[in-house]
């Protein structure tokens, strides 16, 4: 018998499981997000990478946002809707608004042509923990700069849609949690 709903199945061999956020200066307004610059492609991208084997996606995101931007950050805890219930609920699903969720905030799904994969990426919001910017922190493989925007300069300025969308929705949720965030009626 076949499930009533869509239902499509990867074997290990043909997904990834990433983690990325959204690093904000801090929780005061004027809000700035960090950008990523690809320094041989030319592209303003979002810090995010692959979970490591045995290491959550949360600290995943963190890892990564880190590793890419330089920025020792910390996980920034959202006002949220989410699916996920309480620990050790015995609930039917449903959406509810939880407050200073820690839990990711978007997924993006990304099909990951030619080999038929897909990528996994849970988003998060960070907040730099005020300690200096640290140099060196990227693999061998990268090749990032990093810098700070106002929201609407990095909506703006991200490379890719999906990024865009990512960050409109993360500076939405931040300025509903944190009053501090909203910027002031003149």
């Amino acid at each position: 018998m076949e499930s009533r709903y869509a239902t499509e199945q990867f074997p290990s061999s043909n997904f990834l499981i990433c983690g990325g956020s959204i690093l904000f200066e801090s929780t005061h307004a004027p809000l700035r997000i960090c950008l990523l610059r690809h320094n041989v492609r030319d592209e303003w991208l979002l810090p995010k990478g692959r979970k490591d084997r045995g290491e959550g996606v949360t600290a995943a995101a963190m890892r990564e946002t880190y590793e890419e931007t330089g920025y020792p950050c910390r996980l920034l805890p959202l006002d949220l809707v989410t699916r996920a219930p309480e620990p050790g609920a015995q609930t039917k699903d449903a959406p509810a608004l939880v407050e200073k969720s820690e839990e990711p905030f978007m997924l993006t799904l990304r099909r990951t042509v030619p080999n038929g994969g897909v990528k996994f990426i849970w988003w998060y919001a960070t907040v730099c923990t005020g300690e200096e910017h640290v140099d060196g922190t990227q693999t061998a493989a990268e090749n990032f700069s990093s810098r700070f925007f106002d929201v609407e300069e990095a909506v703006t300025t991200a490379t890719f849609q999906a990024d865009r969308d990512v960050i409109a929705r993360a500076a939405e949720l931040v300025r509903a949690t944190y009053p501090e965030a909203r910027e002031s009626a003149s």
